[in-house]
């Protein structure tokens, strides 16, 4: 009997029923080390990072008997700041967070001494009796990992969304090992570029377009760091959108003909219509799901009912408040150009655009220049406003610089005439003015409902 599914799942704050079992009905299954980490784990184990994935994988540590202990460089309670090579001399296992780039001088040092490096999906997925289903791409993967999940539950089948979209695969692991449980994983490029040994039954790849240059400091790179999940990937489960195609061509790499799914100018269909998926860019997530849901053999029709009864997770796309007539939109997770240039092509008129943030990267000149057709204003803010600003002088595009968030919102919502929308896609990382995306968002709507908006619910 399958764990009852919420109808979607709010990525700031995921969801695992609280009341998933074992297969033998523990309410909190027995672990058992694999063969590889058996014997790493007489000494104590470092993992690198003091948030969500640091904490579970140090909870499951524990449920093994195995000690473990946490490093991290910004301060936290119960977590050390340095990592130095007498440290990693006492270490044999090293699990580390997906901040933690390869490079990183800790996993050096740790990989000098002879310790084992593993990330967070790697490490869980070494204990996962079940399938993984993986979603990856540049954007749509946290919906695509939400809607499947939903659709899944909507079947009759056990399945759980882990990975990216915020909720650790290894908290899971201390819920439910159920051999008949489907792991539905959202993978990031800084997940993919370390695995090991994850291997996923299939493999979701919506989208490739700029995103994550601080990390990944060519294109190539960023790329490839995604075709490591390829590679770890049941022969003949992959299933990648036009753009993807396009890119492996550029980059040297090989895509089989029959991973290619059309997402792109699919025809209207009418099945679809209310659903989240009725127009782009989320109905080239219901075509991935739609290829993968027909290659399993499973009802074409069970997708579609559970395309009208899901929800879209908060902060994509939403239609928050009206107030003379001026509508405003909240995509505070439209954190790349690739996210927003698909937000701005949804308005049939130019926009009032709230842009900027922590920078990620990427050919600011060539975004301004394209998204300046689409924008009736531009009201910049964060890190990147000032050479946003540059930006929009060369392209003779209306800008503001503003000096807080609420300053830009007040402003757009006094220059936006009736008609015309005022959109938050802001391009960039929140870190710089925000906790995360969702808070940005959270503010954006007490702004626009303390301006006296009617608020809109969908």
């Amino acid at each position: 009997m399958s764990a009852p599914l919420p109808a979607s799942i709010d990525p700031a704050r995921p969801l695992v029923p609280a009341d998933a079992h074992s297969a033998d009905g523990e309410a909190h299954p027995a672990l058992t080390p694999p063969g590889l980490l058996a014997p790493l784990l007489g000494a104590p184990v470092a993992v690198f990072g003091g948030g969500v994935s640091g904490l579970a994988v140090r909870d499951v540590l524990a449920r093994l008997g195995a000690r473990g202990a946490i490093f991290d460089e910004k301060p936290g309670a119960g977590a050390a700041q340095t990592f130095n090579q007498a440290d990693a001399k006492r270490r044999r296992l090293v699990v580390f967070s997906p901040g933690f780039p390869p490079d990183h001088a800790w996993l050096q040092s740790a990989r000098a001494a002879g310790c084992t490096c593993l990330g967070e999906l790697d490490f869980a997925s070494l204990f996962w009796p079940g399938r993984i289903l993986a979603i990856t791409g540049t954007n749509g993967k946290t919906t695509l990992t939400e809607f499947l999940t939903h659709a899944l539950g909507v079947a009759g089948e056990a399945a759980f969304a882990v990975g990216n979209v915020g909720f650790p695969f290894s908290r899971l692991l201390l819920q439910t090992c159920a051999i008949d449980t489907i792991a539905v994983c959202e993978v990031s490029s800084f997940q993919a570029e370390t695995l090991r040994h994850f291997r996923a039954d299939a493999t979701l790849w919506t989208n490739f377009a700029e995103d994550h240059l601080e990390r990944h400091p060519e294109l190539s790179g960023y790329f490839a760091a995604k075709w490591n999940l390829v590679d770890h990937t049941r022969p003949g489960a992959l299933f990648a959108g036009p753009s993807v195609l396009r890119f492996a061509g550029r980059f040297g790499r090989r895509l089989p003909a029959e991973a290619c799914v059309g997402t792109e100018d699919a025809p209207p269909d009418e099945r679809l219509e209310g659903t989240p998926f009725a127009r782009y860019p989320q109905r080239e997530n219901f075509q991935l799901a739609l290829a993968w849901w027909r290659r399993t053999g499973r009802p074409e029709a069970l997708l579609y009912v559970a395309a009208r009864s899901f929800r879209l997770g908060r902060h994509r796309l939403a239609l928050v408040g009206e107030l003379r007539g001026v509508s405003f939109w909240n995509d505070s997770k439209g954190t790349n150009f690739h996210a927003v240039e698909a937000a701005l092509a949804t308005f049939s008129s130019p926009v009032h655009l709230i842009l900027g943030g922590r920078s990620k990267g990427g050919d600011l000149p060539a975004f301004v220049s394209r998204i300046a057709a689409k924008c009736r204003h531009l009201w910049l803010i964060g890190e990147t406003r000032a050479p946003l600003a540059a930006c929009c002088l060369a392209a003779n595009l209306p800008h503001t610089v503003c000096h807080s968030f609420a300053e830009a919102v007040r402003g757009a919502a006094a220059a936006a005439r009736p008609g015309e929308a005022v959109l938050l896609s802001p391009a960039f990382a929140s870190f710089d003015m925000f906790r995360s995306y969702a808070d940005r968002g959270d503010q954006f709507e007490s702004l626009v409902a303390g301006l006296g908006a009617t608020p809109i619910f969908q």
